[in-house]
């Protein structure tokens, strides 16, 4: 049974580099903090979202009926497994597992399409059976990496079917390419995302979605009174202004040649699956769970890829880090896979 429930923070350890998790900094940038703390002083009344909301709505041109904002990407899965009531949700895989989880535990029916290695686990709409009422699939993919074409997607939108599309990663992906944020000629599609990722916000839990107000308002209405904190709700408002989606956009950038850095640093023996255009690789190692342990013992937390659905143990998932520390795991690694015991050796 694929534990749904577990994510790469329950692979790190004490005085581990941590190669796990993709949040891209240890902490938000200075100017972030700054509203932060300024945030704090607003706390003792109850959180106002209406300036949070209508910043999301603008920076992505919709109108604020379109924008539901949550406490992560996570809380959005939990609203639409409770207020969609699929005859047949399908998800797609590998993917970030909260979502399956999420329909499973609200007892709905649920397939899984697993997208193909031999064919560097693109999407084809046609995989996805014409009958799911749900479908639910990210872009760019974790833990693949894997951008999918927004033409591709668009063509499972229709008539009486929920479309969510996972965009956690999405502004890792320069001009946040292929992204169906905006949007709103396509009937049932729900775009999920995170502020998570880009700025070093894990524990703050702070997510947004967008897409028909009928829906949004469904998905409101399974909602907690004042869902998303003060400072939460102003982390949104400052992310959405055009300064801070500029700067996102030169992070993406720079994400790219840093992935390239790692990619040319990987030994010849490592496969790389799919083409990666994220903020992490997914990698195929012989004998993966030793060598997974083997990494630990150097000092390197990387990500297990059996927890996710079509992968298995010799699937590994890597954050993409600094130069400097992309070769240096990368050594590392090389010298793992060199030490593998011979057939002889084995007992």
């Amino acid at each position: 049974m694929t534990d749904l429930r577990h994510h790469g923070d329950a692979d790190l350890g004490p005085g581990l580099v941590d190669l796990a998790v993709n949040v891209r900094a240890d902490a938000p940038p200075p100017w972030l903090r700054a509203v932060l703390h300024a945030s704090l002083d607003a706390s003792a009344a109850y959180p106002d979202p209406v300036a949070a909301r209508a910043a999301v709505a603008a920076a992505h041109g919709r109108p604020v009926e379109e924008v539901l904002l949550a406490a992560g990407a996570a809380e959005v899965f939990v609203l639409v497994a409770r207020a969609v009531r699929p005859r047949l949700a399908a998800v797609v895989h590998p993917s970030f597992t909260e979502p399956e989880a999420a329909l499973r535990a609200a007892g709905h029916p649920v397939t899984r399409v697993v997208l193909s290695a031999d064919d560097g686990r693109r999407l084809d709409p046609a995989a996805v059976p014409g009958d799911a009422d749900l479908v639910v699939l990210g872009n760019p993919t974790n833990p693949t990496s894997v951008l999918h074409p927004a033409a591709d997607i668009a063509a499972l939108a229709r008539p009486g079917r929920v479309l969510v599309v996972d965009e956690a990663f999405a502004d890792t992906v320069p001009g946040e390419r292929e992204s169906l944020a905006s949007r709103r000629d396509l009937p049932g599609v729900l775009v999920v995302r995170s502020l998570t990722k880009t700025w070093g916000l894990a524990g703050l839990r702070v997510g947004y979605a967008l897409g028909p107000a009928p829906l949004i308002a469904a998905l409101e209405a399974q909602q907690p009174h004042w869902p998303v904190s003060t400072p939460a709700l102003a982390a949104l408002a400052a992310c959405s202004t055009p300064a801070a989606r500029a700067e996102a956009d030169a992070a993406a950038r720079e994400l790219g040649h840093r992935r390239e850095v790692l990619l040319r640093s990987l030994p010849p023996s490592v496969l790389v699956e799919g083409t990666p255009r994220s903020s992490f690789v997914l990698l195929r190692v012989p004998d993966g769970a030793r060598v997974r342990a083997e990494l630990r013992q150097r000092g390197w937390a990387v990500r297990r890829g059996d927890t996710f659905p079509g992968l298995t143990p010799d699937h590994l998932r890597v954050a993409v880090r600094t130069p400097g520390i992309s070769s240096a795991f990368s050594a590392d690694l090389a010298a793992v896979l060199s030490s593998a015991p011979t057939p002889e050796e084995v007992p």
